[in-house]
C-alpha cells in the first residue's frame, strides 16, 4: 500500500446490468458495434445512478464495478480462435477507448471484465479484469488464473512470468481512493488468490461475476463475505442482470450484487434486474484503522504463512504450461480442458489426496 493520506468517504456501486451475448454475431465488426452500443447505455446508467446516490447520501461515486464479460457473454462451444475473433478486445482498440471515455466523462474509477488479446500470445485470449482511472488510463489488467474452459496465464506460465513477472500476475493499483485489486467470477471461491492480492496491499476487491441468481446462500455468496473478513478488505461484487441473445433462460442470473465491508457486513445489495442498488459508502480510513488494531478479529495479522508454504511446496495439483509444446504455444481444442481435469482427478486419487 503506497499512499496513506486521508481519503474522503465516497460511494462505490456494483452496477448490475444486462449482458448481450455476441455468440450470434457474424464477425468482429458486428460484435464490436454491439459492444459499443452497450457501452453508451452503461455510460448513461452510471450518470443517472451517480446523480441519485449523490442526492441520497451526499457523496460522489468514485468507483463503478461492472459484471463479468458484460460486453460479450461467454463461449458456448466456439473454438478458441472463433471466440477470439468475436469477443476478445484489442488492448488499444475501439472498445477499450470507449470504456476509457466513460471513466473520463463520469469522473470515476471503472472496473469490469472482458476477454482480450495479448500481443505476446496472439493465438490465445485471456479473461481480463481491468481498472481504468478517471483520466482514462488503464491502471491494471488482472488475467483470470483459474478457469475450467478458457485459456489462462497458468497455461503458458513460464512464458507469462518471463514477460510480466509476479507483479503482472497479481497487480494492485495504489489510487487516491485506496489500493484496488480484481478477481473474476468463481475465483472468489479460492482464498489463496485474494490473499495474494492482500499481501500486495489490496484494500478494495473488485469482483466482476456472472452467476446463478438465488435467494439462498450460494458458494460465491458465502465466499464474498469470507474473503472480506479474512483479508480485512471491502468487496464490491457486480453480477449480471440477464444474459440476452443466448439460449440460456434470461433470468438465470440476477441479484447477488453486493458491497461487503471489512467485517463481512453487507452494506448494499441488488435484487434481480438491472440495478444500481448495490451501492454503499466506502470508508478507507476506517479500514486502515481497523487493520492496525490488535486482537482476535485481526485475522490477517495472525496468519502463519510459513505453515502453508511448507505444505504447498513441491506439490502440483493442476500442472502449468499445458499449452506449451516444444517451447511454443500450441492452441488445443475445447476437449483439452475436460481431459486435463480428469487427469488431475486421477492423479489426486492415485496419490491418496482424494
Amino acid at each position: 500500500m503506497g499512499d496513506v493520506s486521508a481519503i474522503d468517504t465516497y460511494t462505490a456501486t456494483a452496477l448490475q446490468v444486462d449482458c448481450t451475448a455476441v455468440n450470434p454475431c457474424a464477425d468482429r465488426a458486428e460484435a464490436t458495434k454491439q459492444m459499443l452500443g452497450v457501452i453508451r447505455v452503461i455510460s448513461g446508467n452510471i450518470a443517472a445512478a451517480s446523480g441519485f446516490t449523490k442526492g441520497f447520501n451526499g457523496t460522489d461515486t468514485r468507483l463503478i464495478v461492472l459484471p463479468e464479460y458484460f460486453l460479450s457473454g461467454f463461449p458456448m462451444g466456439e473454438p478458441i480462435a472463433r471466440w477470439q475473433e468475436l469477443a476478445a478486445l484489442e488492448i488499444n482498440g475501439p472498445v477499450y477507448e470507449a470504456l476509457s471515455k466513460v471513466a473520463q466523462d463520469r469522473k470515476c474509477y471503472l472496473s469490469g471484465n472482458a476477454y482480450e488479446i495479448d500481443p505476446n500470445f496472439p493465438d490465445l485470449y485471456f479473461q481480463c479484469s481491468f481498472l481504468i482511472d478517471p483520466s482514462g488510463e488503464v491502471l491494471l489488467r488482472y488475467r483470470r488464473l483459474i478457469s475450467l474452459y478458457s485459456p489462462t496465464p497458468f497455461d503458458v506460465w513460464e512464458q507469462y512470468l518471463d514477460i510480466f513477472g509476479l507483479d503482472g500476475v497479481f497487480p494492485v493499483a495504489d489510487t487516491d481512493i485506496g489500493s484496488i485489486g480484481c478477481l473474476a467470477s468463481e475465483e472468489i471461491l479460492y482464498p489463496e488468490l485474494a490473499r495474494c492480492l492482500a499481501m500486495r496491499g489490496m484494500e478494495i476487491l473488485c469482483h466482476s461475476t456472472s452467476e446463478v441468481g438465488s435467494p439462498g446462500l450460494t458458494p460465491k455468496e458465502i465466499a464474498r463475505r469470507a474473503r472480506a473478513i479474512e483479508n480485512l478488505c471491502y468487496v464490491v461484487s457486480a453480477n449480471t442482470a440477464r444474459i440476452l441473445n443466448s439460449p440460456i433462460p434470461k433470468e438465470s442470473t440476477g441479484g447477488m450484487s453486493k458491497v461487503v465491508d471489512f467485517k463481512g457486513q453487507v452494506l448494499g445489495e441488488a435484487y434481480p434486474g438491472e440495478s444500481f442498488c448495490s451501492s454503499a459508502l466506502i470508508e478507507v480510513d476506517s479500514l486502515r484503522k481497523y487493520r492496525r488494531l490488535s486482537g482476535m478479529n485481526n485475522l490477517f495479522s495472525r496468519q502463519p504463512l510459513e505453515i502453508y508454504a511448507a505444505m504447498y511446496t513441491g506439490k502440483t495439483i493442476s500442472p502449468p504450461n499445458t499449452f506449451i509444446q516444444r517451447g511454443r504455444v500450441d492452441v488445443p481444442d475445447r476437449s483439452h480442458f475436460e481431459r486435463r481435469q480428469r487427469e488431475v482427478i486421477t492423479k489426486l486419487s492415485e496419490s491418496g489426496i482424494i
